[in-house]
């Protein structure tokens, strides 16, 4: 698999996790941890389903503890984090400081072995975060206060433990994509003892509402995180992180074809800040990847 095709891959996570604000819109309202548990289950057994005609699959499981540590770690302790931070502060202001996972992912790249940070990278990841930041800004007066420094603090570490998740999976090249199906099926199993410890079980009440949790389980929680695996272990990982600050706004995008939000002058200028990020990322990434 060539570098391009890898990254090509990863780009459709991007896409898939752009549906996920609309599709969690339409399961109705499942608390999180509940929703964690049922979504991460339909995305590990997606995986587990394909071992049936790729029983090799199965092997990718024995793996040393260090692997399932990181695994566990980037997608359940990311969700827990980003959960609290929910619990505790505004979702705008959490979910700004949650965005600077791509930045961190672009800085972070440079620490791997044979990559090299180039001016470009760092300039396009900056204007994606101001992308998501005038996005953000424009659905209202941020709210900054003392009491929410709990939530902000969860934010601003679950950032950091997607960008470590994402660069450490390079470290960890030879560990197949399968893998990522039981570090799925555990996170369910950790979110489903979080939901029965802190939540009230609600089932969707609707056919829709459980089409809707399906979907999440099969793409934005599901086929995602293993696109996301090929791409951040075999594609450009420096112009993957600045294509994912195209995520807020597709999703914002999404929201408003579906009439969940109404098209705003900030969410075009936000769109063209983050398409010249990625244009100014892609100057140095057409040198680097390979046809």
């Amino acid at each position: 698999m060539t570098t391009r095709t890898a990254t090509t891959i990863g780009l459709a996570a991007i896409l898939l996790w752009s549906m996920l604000a609309l599709l969690t819109a339409a399961t109705g309202t499942i608390p999180p941890f509940q929703l964690a548990a049922m979504t991460f289950l339909v995305g590990g057994l997606v995986g587990v389903a394909s071992w049936i005609v790729r029983p090799q699959g199965l092997k990718a499981l024995r793996q040393k503890p260090v692997v399932w540590a990181l695994g566990i770690g980037g997608l359940f302790g990311y969700h827990a984090l980003y959960f609290a931070a929910l619990r505790w502060a505004p979702p705008a202001e959490s979910g700004l400081i949650n965005y600077l996972w791509p930045l961190l992912i672009v800085l972070f790249s440079s620490l791997l072995p044979g990559e090299h940070l180039q001016r470009s990278h760092i300039v396009g990841a900056l204007l994606g975060f101001a992308g998501v930041v005038v996005l953000i800004a424009g659905r209202g007066a941020l709210d900054a206060r003392a009491e929410y420094m709990p939530g902000y603090l969860c934010a601003f570490v679950a950032a950091f433990v997607w960008a470590g998740y994402s660069v450490l999976s390079r470290r960890f090249g030879q560990v197949p994509t399968d893998a990522v199906a039981g570090f799925c099926l555990m996170t369910s199993l950790l979110s489903l003892v979080c939901h029965l410890a802190f939540e009230t079980t609600v089932w969707p009440e609707t056919t829709t509402q459980w089409l809707a949790l399906l979907g999440l389980g099969l793409g934005p929680v599901g086929a995602a995180f293993y696109v996301w695996d090929i791409g951040m272990k075999r594609g450009d990982i420096r112009f993957l992180g600045v294509a994912s600050y195209a995520t807020p706004v597709l999703s914002t995008l999404l929201l408003v074809v579906a009439g969940y939000a109404e098209p705003t002058l900030t969410l075009a200028l936000a769109c063209g800040l983050i398409v010249a990020g990625a244009l100014v990322a892609t100057l140095t990434s057409k040198k680097t990847v390979p046809a």
